[in-house]
């Protein structure tokens, strides 16, 4: 039975047992039937009590969650569920303090829950955008006492795409030159890209082709719309991130920045995907784990 467009209720009503859980995570991964992650052998001896293969061919035992981001997980697999619906269903996000209530669970365990399913979105092959592209930079970080409004110093840059109508590609990068932007925008744009549309900042000049018509406008003198050349389309993806960190998350370490960035880029990207809870354990499933360690690591 596919999973297409569930609700909470309907979530909790299909999979409030973990055997439930275990058999659609074993129909998705191996839908032809288990196979050891080990020899590739596709015959086995099945202990349906704790939900272990035992291959006969190499006599590795393994279950659906070995090699994948549920690797060694204490937390059952209801729970699990439920995080993946919150994060995928989240507009703004859900922060690891409100996982923690839903879930009954402790902070820490709740923001490594986070983090690991953030690390399954993240896109492994990026997406290559064209049509009409918008690109933008913005900058992330909160104030500083005693420095204006002006002060940056604190702050990470975040770069920008979005193809209309389509996807969008965040990022964040080193510097807002020429250099970056410009490598940033070859990076995840087609050479046939029709048009790039920026505002005036200088470091975009020089981004056109002999295919690619680069345009702009002048926010400097207050202009925002000229026919249907503006940057409108990306900075709602900022505003939409940034309602995320003041609403829900609070404040983001630069260190984590691109795996909050991998969220929102997952969630909008599928924003018309019906299957997106299905796609997001599946993503799951191909990711392997990631240590607390590696997480916290410096």
């Amino acid at each position: 039975m596919p999973l297409k467009s569930m609700d909470m209720m309907q979530l909790m009503e299909r999979f409030h047992k973990e055997e439930e859980c275990r058999q659609i995570l074993e129909e998705l991964r191996w839908p032809e039937g288990a196979v050891c992650p080990r020899c590739e052998g596709e015959k086995h001896a099945y202990d349906s009590v704790r939900g272990v293969y035992d291959c006969y061919s190499c006599g590795y035992q393994f279950s659906v969650l070995v090699g994948t981001i549920f690797h060694d997980t204490k937390l059952p697999l209801r729970k699990w569920f439920v995080a993946v619906m919150l994060m995928v269903e989240a507009k703004k996000g859900m922060s690891a303090n409100q996982m923690k209530r839903v879930l009954g669970v402790s902070y820490k365990t709740a923001w490594y829950l986070c983090h690991r399913i953030r690390a399954a979105m993240a896109q492994v092959n990026r997406v290559s955008l064209s049509g009409t592209v918008e690109v933008d930079e913005t900058y992330v970080g909160g104030k500083v006492r005693g420095k204006g409004h002006g002060f940056k110093g604190n702050k990470t840059i975040v770069a920008g795409a979005v193809q209309r109508g389509g996807d969008i590609v965040l990022q964040v990068v080193d510097d807002n030159g020429r250099r970056t932007l410009h490598g940033f925008i070859r990076d995840h744009t087609l050479p046939a890209t029709e048009r790039i549309i920026t505002d005036e900042w200088a470091a975009y000049k020089g981004i056109n082709d002999a295919d690619t018509l680069h345009e702009t406008v002048n926010h400097s003198v207050e202009e925002w719309v000229r026919g249907d050349v503006h940057t409108n389309t990306v900075e709602s993806v900022w505003s939409l991130f940034k309602r995320s960190v003041v609403g829900s998350y609070h404040k983001l370490s630069a260190k984590h920045l691109d795996a909050y960035l991998d969220e929102l880029e997952w969630r909008f990207n599928n924003r018309k995907n019906p299957f997106l809870f299905r796609d997001t354990l599946m993503k799951l499933l191909t990711r392997s784990n990631v240590s607390y360690q590696e997480l916290t690591a410096p």
